[in-house]
């Protein structure tokens, strides 16, 4: 009887275990889901607010955006293909002018003459009419036409043109219009959200998102000053002049270019930076024009061959090639092969970034550079000066140098009259070899050869005895010159 009450009790601890078990797994289940559902939801209500920050943004940003229609009259015989630097492969695209100017020729002038139109965007700066947009959208156009949101239009003054940053301003006679604030683009960060408004195709106020891809692009050779905003925001002909606001309805940049190979939008678009545009449309405003800052020195990036040559142990800086004479980095101290570490507080990273600072200095200011010279740091004061605008081989006798590829000749006096060398010595390249790493280095006919490795050559026999003494070396440092500026480049002899 004991054994049968034991066995009876120990079913029903089992039985009610069981329950337990099977509860707590209903539990722990429904639990698994209930988070589900609700981070499904929670995503969707997330996309719908980001959704209505944009609606925001473009409700308060569209206002101050405008329509820009400008006009050329030019000869028949002046419209002429424009040839591309990039050699068919223009970040702008081959058509981008006849999208720009819509490549309809009009026929109301006489017969020698035709008129293009063209169309762009831009953003109201004050409540007078002042407006931003950029240089390729109105420079050089006859007549320019602004046509508001709300339907009016106005017909607008050139205030002031900058071709080397691609700046403009313009000016209408209106009064209380609505103005976009201005943000700060040096707090800018890569995976911000962007929106980008104005006029693609005509087709106004069209409002695109998207992120911030990079930013500091250079040597894209859109402008002389570049220092652009990347984004995948879709960027397209006549958006150019329009603004690139963050999610605070704030002005980060000025849209500008796209990277095209068929003159629409491919993925890729460049804004100017809003802080540039600042320091460049108050002098617009102020003067018609701009003046910049000026040091007189020809400078380079650092590659990884230059920093050995130059016993760097990494590639901070950048590398001075060439000081001009009586200029103001001359008459601080600055020479040649001196790699630029600070300008002012901060650090240099990279020539385009450093042209554009320089740039933006007023003539007569005072700057410290932290320079490295022969392995030593060094800080010069500098007095920034005032940058002004400006500005084939003889067939004779040659050495041929067949490890490098290269045909040298001195400089005589007659070469150095044809070539634009006065007062020069070194040898002159009178051919390279396709395929030769001279040839991939960079050299040309007609340059001229300085110095190799930190050591001046004025003659091929001293050209010569340079490289035997530095046979043994992985690289060759070159200075050379070609007629204007001189620069330093390596020549891998070991490969």
């Amino acid at each position: 009887m004991n054994s049968k009450k034991k066995q009876n009790k120990l079913m029903q601890i089992w039985s009610r275990f069981n329950l337990i078990a099977f509860c707590t797994i209903i539990i722990l289940t429904s639990g698994m889901f209930v988070p589900a559902a609700y981070s499904q939801n929670n995503g969707m209500e997330s996309l719908k607010k980001t959704g209505k920050a944009f609606a925001a943004v473009a409700k308060m940003v569209s206002p101050s955006v405008v329509f820009i229609k400008v006009e050329k009259i030019v000869d028949r015989q002046g419209v002429v293909e424009s040839s591309s630097p990039f050699e068919g492969q223009n970040p702008l695209g081959e058509e981008f002018l006849k999208h720009f100017f819509g490549g309809y020729p009009y026929s109301h002038a006489p017969q020698q003459q035709q008129r293009l139109v063209g169309q762009g965007s831009g953003f109201i700066l004050s409540e007078d009419g002042y407006i931003l947009t950029n240089n390729h959208v109105v420079g050089g156009s006859d007549k320019v036409t602004v046509k508001l949101q709300d339907g009016r239009e106005y017909a607008a003054k050139t205030i002031g043109t900058d071709p080397h940053s691609d700046i403009a301003v313009i000016k209408i006679d209106a009064e209380n219009l609505p103005v976009l604030d201005l943000g700060d683009s040096d707090k800018l960060e890569v995976g911000e959200w962007v929106l980008a408004i104005g006029n693609p195709f005509g087709l106004s106020h069209t409002l695109t998102a998207g992120i911030v891809s990079a930013k500091g692009r250079s040597s894209l050779g859109l402008a002389d000053y570049e220092n652009f905003i990347q984004t995948d925001a879709a960027i397209n002909p006549g958006n150019s002049g329009g603004p690139l606001v963050n999610l605070d309805g704030k002005v980060i940049g000025m849209n500008t270019a796209i990277f095209t190979r068929n003159g629409g939008y491919m993925g890729i678009g460049f804004a100017i930076p809003i802080n540039m545009v600042k320091a460049v449309k108050d002098q617009l405003i102020k003067t018609g024009g701009v003046t910049r800052g000026y040091l007189g020195i020809i400078i380079q990036d650092l590659t990884p061959e230059l920093a050995e040559s130059f016993g760097l142990d990494d590639l901070k800086g950048i590398l001075i090639a060439q000081v001009t004479k009586d200029s103001p980095a001359e008459k601080s101290g600055l020479k040649q092969g001196d790699v630029i570490l600070e300008f002012g507080d901060k650090p240099v990273k990279d020539v385009g970034a450093f042209r554009n600072r320089v740039s933006l200095k007023a003539s007569g200011s005072k700057e410290k550079i932290t320079i490295l010279r022969d392995g030593k740091r060094r800080i010069l004061n500098v007095t920034i000066g005032k940058l002004h605008d400006d500005g084939s081989v003889a067939d004779t006798a040659s050495h041929t140098l067949a490890e490098l590829g290269l045909t040298v000749q001195t400089l005589t006096p007659g070469l150095a009259e044809q070539l634009g060398y006065q007062g020069e010595k070194g040898v002159v390249i009178t051919q390279v070899n396709p395929g030769t790493i001279s040839a991939s280095a960079g050299l040309r006919p007609g340059m001229l050869i300085l110095e190799i490795n930190r050591k001046q050559v004025n003659n091929v026999d001293e050209f010569k005895q340079a490289l035997t003494q530095n046979r043994k070396k992985n690289f060759l440092l070159l200075r050379v010159s070609d007629g204007k500026y001189s620069h330093y480049l390596t020549l891998n002899i070991k490969k």
